[in-house]
């Protein structure tokens, strides 16, 4: 199977690659950490105008008509260079939802302002009990008129700090861990009854806790079928698990070639510590790791891309070795730079923490492992 990149695919890489070189270094993800955005809204309009937030969407709603393919170019680029701007959380995994369960008004109405970059959206689904299980729903939805009012809270909520919109799972039917009774909401952060509290995760990415007291709705707010759910989440996240795997296997990738860098200039006992067998090995390894991550990633985006029975699987496959993997290059990376590894002035750590939060959202290894198995059966 031919595996190389189509030539607007490349062309695509190409720009992104230029941005990464140009603009990008640990000085940059260390001060737009500190800002209250988290990411330059400058650089975002940029990404807009080079149209790599119109990748996923399709032609008649302005978007490039990309696959999972495509998105994993961009992905994987956007990885290496450890870039902080929301593509995960704001076009793949919202704009998903919008391009697989939203009516032609809500697809012309919401799509385009995330194409060009006017709109900020995040995904609210964890609850406090819920853990990785997307069937533990107690947030609801109650009918009311023709519309629905909503209580309840969702917790970390990546990029909720800045959204204007989220989606949001609530209960419209059933005990809190059915299977139906599932529905997926449009909210509009400025509705009366909506508030949040901001907070960091583990890589100084911002999170949103969000409450909702009786928050009313229109029958417009709603995305695809009442109740039937559930499946549009597994579907989008899995579109999701195709980014973070590309994001990581770029982050890895960056590991791997500065530790190879700096093993070739860091002299001990009188040479460079990189002609040391031993600690070869060890970037062997990593290498092996990498390439794993590699092969499932590939196999993941080509199934997704095709509509494939198998994709839920492959997506699985490669959560698990994402995780696994990533741990392992993150851990030899720092190892082999020593002390220097751990500092917050060296991108290497913060690779380290990139690549651990994304082994842990919607599911961490051994959920996915399960999951797996699950649909093996």
């Amino acid at each position: 199977m031919d595996f190389s990149l189509s030539q607007e695919q490349s062309l695509l890489k190409d720009s992104i690659d230029k941005f990464i070189r140009d603009e990008t270094d640990v000085e940059r993800h260390r001060r737009l950490g500190k800002t209250e955005a988290g990411f330059d809204p400058a650089s975002w309009q940029q990404f807009a105008e080079l149209g790599w937030l119109s990748v996923p969407f399709a032609e008649d709603v302005g978007g490039f008509g990309g696959n999972a393919i495509d998105v994993m170019v961009v992905a994987q680029a956007l990885g290496q260079g450890l870039v902080r701007e929301p593509f995960l959380s704001n076009v793949v995994t919202c704009g998903g939802f919008l391009s697989r369960a939203g009516n032609p008004a809500q697809q012309q109405n919401y799509i385009p302002a995330i194409i060009d970059g006017s709109k900020q959206w995040a995904f609210a689904f964890a609850e406090t009990n819920s853990r990785y299980n997307l069937a533990s729903v107690s947030c609801r939805a109650d009918k009311q008129g023709e519309g629905f009012v909503i209580n309840g809270e969702k917790i970390a909520v990546l990029n909720g700090h800045i959204a204007d919109y989220l989606v949001v799972t609530a209960r419209t039917a059933g005990a809190d861990t059915d299977v139906d009774g599932i529905s997926v909401f449009i909210i509009d952060v400025e509705a009366k009854g909506l508030s949040r509290q901001v907070h960091r995760s583990l890589d100084g990415s911002y999170l949103a806790d969000i409450r909702l007291e009786n928050v009313a709705l229109t029958k417009d707010s709603l995305l695809g079928d009442a109740g039937a759910g559930l499946a549009l989440v597994e579907s989008v996240i899995d579109d999701s698990i195709v980014a973070m795997g590309a994001e990581a296997l770029g982050s890895m990738q960056s590991l791997l070639d500065t530790t190879v860098e700096y093993t070739k200039t860091r002299e001990q006992f009188g040479q460079p510590i990189g002609k040391f067998q031993a600690l070869q090995h060890r970037m062997a390894d990593m290498y092996l790791k990498l390439e794993e991550t590699r092969s499932l990633l590939l196999d993941a985006a080509i199934q997704k891309s095709e509509n494939s029975p198998e994709a839920a699987r492959a997506c699985a496959a490669l959560k698990v070795k994402l995780a696994e993997a990533g741990r392992f290059i993150a851990q030899q990376a720092v190892q082999l730079h020593g002390g220097i590894g751990m500092t917050d002035e060296l991108i290497v750590g913060h690779h380290f923490k990139r690549l651990h939060v994304l082994a842990m959202l919607y599911g961490d290894e051994d959920y996915y492992l399960q999951r797996y198995a699950r649909l093996s059966a």
